[in-house]
């Protein structure tokens, strides 16, 4: 337990300590926040669906929260290019235990991350439903960091070339987050879609956050929270498998 609380406290000094990094992370979801919630704001209002800029802000820090758990996930490759991960590895802990402590660092910090782009929509004018649901959304939250996380690591446990990294998450999560219910609700849209959007695990964790936030569950908050538990426990053992394979 004390080398995964280590881990977790070196992913959290890294974080802190790159307040470039912090900012450079907000500009994305500012940007989409902005254009998509402002913009498109009085078409979804004409068209009776009620306030845009409420609707589309839970997919706004559920992309804040995707990328940079993801991300995270290069920092393998980062350490065993510069000897940090061989150090790491030959310590007197299970690969298990840091792998947990880099996944749950991770995690962690992708929450701080989603904290902060939450509060980034608070100011612009977001307003949430009930202070007693705030708890649940930030289950939501940690869930879809431990998930996406999960992913950078297993990922980054494989490839073993930086610039490869980047290219291929852009390949994976851009189409999870555009091919989900974060930018438009399912009601209405093509049966092929609707099918795409059902086997996108980012669409539950956006209808949690997004039920959580502001009473609108697409489908339920069991449902929500069941695909999400079931899909970050395949891929937190999926990943953890495949750094116990890292061959230094």
């Amino acid at each position: 337990m004390r080398a995964i609380y280590i881990l977790c406290l070196r992913q959290l000094k890294r974080y802190v300590r790159s307040p470039a990094r912090i900012v450079g992370s907000l500009g994305q979801p500012i940007v989409f926040l902005l254009a998509l919630g402002f913009g498109l704001g009085s078409v979804f209002r004409r068209a009776g669906a009620g306030n845009y800029f409420n609707f589309v802000t839970p997919g706004i820090i559920a992309m804040g929260i995707m990328f940079t758990a993801v991300f995270s996930g290069i920092e393998i490759i980062w350490d065993r290019q510069f000897g940090f991960l061989e150090e790491t590895l030959v310590a007197p802990v299970s690969r298990l235990q840091i792998v947990l402590g880099r996944v749950l660092g991770g995690a962690i910090v992708a929450m701080l991350q989603g904290a902060a782009v939450f509060a980034v929509c608070l100011v612009f004018g977001f307003r949430f439903a009930s202070w007693l649901l705030l708890p649940v959304a930030i289950v939501f939250m940690f869930l879809i960091s431990l998930l996406f996380t999960s992913i950078g690591t297993a990922i980054g446990s494989v490839l073993q070339d930086m610039q490869g990294f980047p290219l291929v998450m852009n390949f994976l999560v851009m189409p999870l987050f555009f091919f989900s219910d974060a930018l438009f609700p399912m009601k209405g849209v093509p049966k092929v879609l609707e099918a795409a959007l059902r086997l996108n695990p980012v669409t539950y964790g956006v209808d949690g956050l997004r039920g959580a936030l502001s009473h609108s569950f697409a489908f339920s908050v069991i449902t929500d929270l069941a695909v999400l538990v079931v899909l970050s426990s395949i891929l937190l053992s999926i990943g953890s498998y495949l750094f116990s394979k890292i061959q230094l």
